[in-house]
This record gives structure tokens, C-alpha cells and sequence, in this order.
């Protein structure tokens, strides 16, 4: 038995945000691909690696934000026999693969600043100072219109996209003092010392977003549910004697499913059951489980009553829950 009554209004309201998430990235991502190629061209045209470096962020923020507005459109496509969670995981593909390239963005500027530091080249530092400057503008513009219209909080990809942009504002801040130190006092090591310091910011970002997309991948339970919490909240419900086989994951960002079996008193009617259902599954909306399905058993039901599934993947019938 089981059951998942989604209220209308959760659906509206998730729809709602999803299309401010598409708007947002489509603004974002036409705004910073465009500055991105400026910002290059002046990192070239200046010889300042700090420049180029912050253009390297801004065209890993470009291919995050596109991957981003891609996840959402595929993410949109409907269930089928084939995917029957639809393709909304694709999203969570999108945040580990753009983690993975601002960490390989990280690594490449390191390599690059190490020769710089041996020999400095000369940069024309008032040019640079002009276009980080601009650069800096355009990423708090970035920035507002993300922290205004979109989900960073709570969509993976969009916190994955902010973060790229929040750190690419940090890699043009330190452009623009690195070009006055070198404009007043002739430090040429301050270039390659601000472009370290935009790889490190990178490389925090990359390694974070990597991290949550892969604990998704990997089955783990959401982050912002408490495993305790939910068997406790399902034990306290009338009629529930125990809670057995419990699983928690997440789909995708803000969209959490659990199946568990829960034992009741044999003698009741399916109607009864259906009503202690119905509870446990609308409880459990409230603690950001979208998703709900459960096995009822009578306490006659002879099981392994380990809250967490001990059943081992190499068991020839792996698949038989009422077995192990």
C-alpha cells in the first residue's frame, strides 16, 4: 500500500519558482557569456593573468549557467516507462559536472601563476583596472538579479550557479587591487598573487558543489531531513506499532522521496489503514518529504526489524524485502 497526495499548491508554488530559476539563468547566463569574451580579449590584450583568470571563472560561470538552464529544460520533460522519475536528476549531472570543471579552471590557474611569479611580465595595468572594474559591476548586477528572482537556497544548480558568480565578484575585486598595487607601486607579483587568490575561491566553490551533487548521486539522505525526526514522527502517528526498512533520498534538489514499512494491528480495515496513510504522508510533506511510500504488514509479518534495510545487493533474491 501506498500513496502520495500532493496538494495542488505545492505543485503551483514548485512551478512558479522553476520558471523565475529559467528566467533568472536565461538573463544571467546572456549577460555573463558576453562580458566573459571582453574580459578575455582584455586579459590578452593586457598580459594580466588575474584578468584572464577571472575570464576562465566567467566562462566556467558561462558553462554553469548553460548546463543550469539546460537541467531545468530537460528536468521538464515528462515521466516515461523508461525514466519514471522523468529526467529531473539530470540537474544534479549538471551541478557535479560544473563542480568538476571549476575545479580543473582551479588547478590550471595555480599552474599558470607559478611562472608568473618567477617572471613577472609587464601589464598594462590601467586597462585592466577598467575592465575589472566593469567586470565587478556586472557580477553584483548578476548577483541582485539571482538573489531577487530565483531559489539559491534551495535548488542545487542555482546555489551551484550563484556560488560561481558570488566568487567570480571576489576574482574582480582582487583584479582591481592587484592593478593598483602594481599602478602605485610597481608590485608585479601582485597579478599572478590575485589570480592564486581567484583559483582558491574557485576551487572552495568546486569542491562544495561537487561534494552535495555526488551525496545526491550516492542515494544520501537530504541534507535538511533528519532521519530520527521522520521514524519518530511516524511512530507517534495512531495505530503505527513500528517503522522498519527505511529509505530517504533525494531525486533531485527539492524533491525528497522515502519508502518504508510500517506494522499495524492486523485486525484493522483497509479504510483504517488508508486513514493512518493519509496522516503519516501529509506529517511528512511538512518536513520536506515530497515523495511517500509505504508497506503495511500486521505484527504477524515475520521480518528483520532493523530501522535501516540490511539486505545485501549480492543475495540471490536481493530484490524479495519480505526474505532478509
Amino acid at each position: 500500500m501506498s500513496g502520495h497526495d500532493h496538494g495542488h499548491t505545492h505543485d503551483h508554488g514548485h512551478n512558479h519558482v522553476h520558471t523565475n530559476n529559467k528566467k533568472v539563468l536565461l538573463i544571467s547566463f546572456a549577460i555573463i557569456s558576453v562580458y566573459m569574451l571582453v574580459e578575455a580579449a582584455g586579459g590578452f590584450i593586457t598580459n594580466s593573468l588575474a584578468l584572464l583568470s577571472d575570464a576562465g571563472h566567467m566562462l566556467s560561470d558561462s558553462i554553469a549557467l548553460g548546463i543550469a538552464l539546460l537541467a531545468f529544460t530537460i528536468g521538464e520533460k515528462a515521466v516515461n516507462t523508461g525514466k519514471t522519475y522523468g529526467y529531473r536528476r539530470f540537474e544534479i549531472l549538471a551541478a557535479t559536472l560544473n563542480g568538476i570543471t571549476l575545479i580543473g579552471v582551479a588547478l590550471y590557474i595555480f599552474y599558470e601563476a607559478i611562472d608568473r611569479f618567477i617572471n613577472p611580465p609587464e601589464v598594462a595595468t590601467m586597462g585592466m583596472l577598467i575592465i575589472s572594474i566593469i567586470g565587478l559591476l556586472i557580477n553584483v548586477l548578476v548577483a541582485w538579479i539571482m538573489m531577487r528572482g530565483s531559489d539559491t537556497e534551495n535548488n542545487l544548480n542555482m546555489r551551484g550557479a550563484y556560488l560561481h558568480v558570488l566568487s567570480d565578484m571576489l576574482g574582480s575585486v582582487g583584479a582591481i587591487a592587484a592593478a593598483l598595487l602594481m599602478m602605485f607601486f610597481g608590485w608585479g607579483w601582485a597579478d599572478p598573487l590575485a589570480s592564486v587568490i581567484v583559483a582558491a575561491l574557485v576551487l572552495r566553490s568546486g569542491y562544495f558543489v561537487t561534494k552535495s551533487s555526488l551525496h545526491v548521486l550516492m542515494e544520501g539522505a537530504p541534507q535538511n531531513v533528519d532521519l530520527n525526526d521522520i521514524v519518530q514522527t511516524i511512530q507517534k502517528v495512531d495505530g503505527v506499532k513500528r517503522v522498519h526498512d527505511v529509505h530517504i533520498w533525494s531525486i533531485t534538489s527539492s524533491l525528497n522521496a522515502l519508502t518504508a514499512h510500517i506494522v499495524v494491528d492486523g485486525s484493522k480495515t483497509i479504510y483504517e489503514t488508508e486513514a493512518i496513510l493519509h496522516t503519516i504522508e501529509h506529517l511528512l510533506e511538512h518536513k520536506d518529504i515530497q515523495h511517500t511510500t509505504l508497506q503495511v504488514e500486521s505484527e504477524n509479518h515475520i521480518h528483520d526489524n532493523s530501522l535501516l534495510c540490511t539486505v545485501k545487493a549480492s543475495a540471490p533474491d536481493a530484490h524479495a524485502h519480505h526474505h532478509h
